[in-house]
């Protein structure tokens, strides 16, 4: 396989951005490729959303075992100890919280606004058994780290057949 020179990408970067802006290119000698499509009478998909039915965040998590423990780990940077609710039934815990942006006084536009504000959860199934009583949380650094000691199976049981 060929590999592409530096100036082969910066071509391919020069005709990505000319079909974003819809402008022609100035290709030089390469060969003029199928300009894109254009939408015709399609509708324009729009970026808004009912805010009373707003559902509430999915916390992104880790899991992941070592000889002895459980552990479910969760970036909740920006989140108050206080804020946070979790709690664990049936072998699945449950991740709640609410991450504030704060009082944003005398904004009268946002150009970006990619943060997510306002309420999260996740419920997660244990992948493996845990002693229910014997769980370790910790909030340090923004991050929520859960620890659950495995219960310990026989890895064979004799069956006594009747």
């Amino acid at each position: 396989m060929a590999r592409k020179s530096r100036d082969d990408d910066l071509l391919m970067e020069d005709e990505l951005t000319a079909a974003f802006l819809g402008e022609e290119a100035d290709l030089g000698d390469q060969p003029q490729q199928d300009a894109p499509m254009e939408m015709e009478d399609a509708e324009a998909p729009t970026d808004e959303w009912d805010e009373e039915e707003a559902v509430p965040g999915q916390l992104a998590v880790d899991v992941y075992e070592t000889r002895e423990k459980l552990i479910v780990k969760a970036r909740t940077a920006g989140v108050n100890k206080s804020d946070l609710d979790v709690s664990i039934a049936d072998n699945t815990l449950s991740i709640r919280g609410t991450l504030s942006a704060g009082e944003e006084s005398g904004v009268e536009n946002y150009f970006v606004q990619e943060c997510y504000w306002g309420e999260f959860s996740r419920s997660i199934a244990l992948p493996v058994p845990v002693k229910e009583d014997e769980i370790e949380a910790e909030l340090k650094d923004g991050v929520l780290t859960i620890s659950f000691t495995k219960v310990k199976q026989d890895t064979v049981k004799k069956i006594q057949i009747n």
